[in-house]
């Protein structure tokens, strides 16, 4: 069964260049959320201007509620290539207008698509997304 699931999810894509991202091929494990290792990946865009700290909080509001991860090195756009690989579905990027308005981005893994998100809904929002009752209700 979890080899069946396993081989089903890994996928290679084309992708075209974009700000932030490599052109090329993607690695994608599109394992579904509930089931991911990994839920959540907390990125600063960079290692500077008081980004890691804001990350770093971030990171302390999710991990007793997700499995999360944190990382800053290379550029952001490895690092989500890294993500999409090891099958994170949700990567959550604290940037400068972070610092102004406690807002995130997140990126979803299998669209790539990005959507603002004030820090003090994100934890539920994260929770309810990567349920199994989420995933069980789609079936």
């Amino acid at each position: 069964m979890v080899l069946a699931v396993l081989s089903a999810s890994y996928c290679e894509e084309k992708v075209a260049s974009a700000q932030g991202e490599e052109g090329g091929e993607r690695v994608v494990l599109r394992l579904p959320a509930a089931l991911a290792p990994i839920k959540v990946a907390v990125l600063p865009l960079v290692k500077k201007d008081g980004l890691p700290e804001k990350a770093q909080q971030v990171m302390r509001q999710l991990k007793f509620s997700l499995r999360c991860f944190y990382e800053d090195k290379d550029t952001i756009g490895r690092r989500y290539r890294r993500q999409d690989a090891i099958g994170t579905p949700y990567c959550v990027t604290i940037d400068h207008q972070t610092l102004q308005d406690d807002t995130v981005t997140v990126r979803h893994r299998d669209t790539m698509h990005q959507e603002r998100m004030p820090i003090a809904g994100l934890e539920s929002h994260l929770a309810e997304a990567c349920s199994i009752n989420t995933l069980l209700k789609k079936i």
